[in-house]
């Protein structure tokens, strides 16, 4: 089979799963110990050899790299299915904001992944805002409409306020980014 065929051809639904499975538990790991988590133990999670792992991504930062943008979509996607399912629109945005702190738990140790990659760094930003920023302006919006929270913060300020927020919790075992997001959260809310 010529290369040009193979690339046209769509993946098997089991190794999207297997790929899926991959990623969810290197993401877990990094949540649990950093980007730095030992390949055995992301194959352990996994329920895989570590060889798995590497055909699939070759060096460490192709995997930091897969996982960040398969959490880019899990939030992305996860947004919309909260509207839909949340009791409220608020507690909508509160479970998103959750998801949104897990992934910047890995998203932290994406730069020194990528080592001196300034252009690989800045095209995996732009691509985080332009599939995020949109889903939290949505969930702002609806909160905001609803007459839960405040309207007069963009998406961007509150996805760079947990951000900042959410600096140095991988360094200090003590420091607990998700509380204090949490409180940033409920802060929003309109008093009745």
């Amino acid at each position: 089979m010529k290369d040009e065929e193979r690339a046209v051809r769509p993946r098997r639904a089991d190794a999207r799963r297997n790929e899926t499975t991959l990623l969810e538990a290197a993401a877990a790991a990094f949540v649990a110990a950093g980007v730095e988590a030992p390949v055995r133990d992301i194959a352990a999670r996994a329920g895989v050899g570590t060889a798995t792992i590497y055909r699939h991504f070759p060096t460490r930062a192709d995997l930091i790299i897969a996982v960040y943008r398969h959490q880019v979509e899990a939030c992305a996607e996860a947004g919309p299915a909260l509207l839909g399912s949340a009791p409220t629109a608020y507690a909508a945005l509160r479970e998103w904001i959750d998801l949104f702190v897990d992934f910047l738990a890995t998203k932290h140790g994406l730069a020194a992944a990528l080592h001196s990659d300034q252009a690989g760094f800045d095209a995996l930003h732009e691509y985080f805002l332009d599939r995020l920023l949109p889903v939290c302006d949505r969930l702002l919006g609806a909160a905001a409409d609803s007459g839960e929270i405040r309207s007069d913060l963009t998406g961007y300020e509150l996805m760079r306020g947990v951000g900042n927020l959410c600096i140095g919790a991988e360094n200090d075992p003590c420091y607990d980014a998700r509380r204090l997001v949490g409180l940033l959260v409920t802060g929003l809310r309109v008093p009745r």
